[in-house]
């Protein structure tokens, strides 16, 4: 039987797709706190991306707990648990192989923070102003 041929398009979109369900299936997880840790169910976390490998056998889901408190509890909560949240994906996303999960802390709040800050600073805004005239 010959191997279906796909564009590099269509394999991204693949790709995009099948991290944006992992994301859905980890949000609907925690939300309805099915993980057996009093850490995980205490703590309202966020979901924020999913980035999967081309193969899709490795995801590395990006988390914000609320408020961004307690981000290295939360953390390690979530790595011990590991093996059922894999476990989860794996049945409800009916792959061939299970994606490999690695939790990691979402800094690109922090981030826009930074800049937002930079942006404010008067010497800045001086300067842009200065463009504007």
């Amino acid at each position: 039987m010959a191997r279906n041929q796909s564009s590099k398009e269509q394999q991204s979109v693949r790709v995009l797709k099948v991290g944006e369900r992992v994301r859905h299936i980890l949000s609907e997880l925690l939300a309805r706190g099915e993980a057996h840790d009093d850490t995980l169910r205490a703590t309202s976390i966020s979901v924020t991306e999913v980035r999967m490998t081309p193969d899709l056998r490795n995801a590395n889901v990006y988390v914000k707990p609320l408020l961004g408190e307690d981000e290295a509890v939360v953390l390690k909560a979530l790595r011990t648990n590991t093996a059922f949240f894999q476990r989860e994906v794996a049945k409800r996303l009916g792959l061939k192989f299970a994606p490999k999960l690695q939790f990691k802390p979402d800094e690109s709040f922090d981030e826009a923070s930074r800049i937002d800050q930079l942006l404010n600073d008067p010497k800045v805004a001086r300067d842009l102003d200065d463009d504007t005239e």
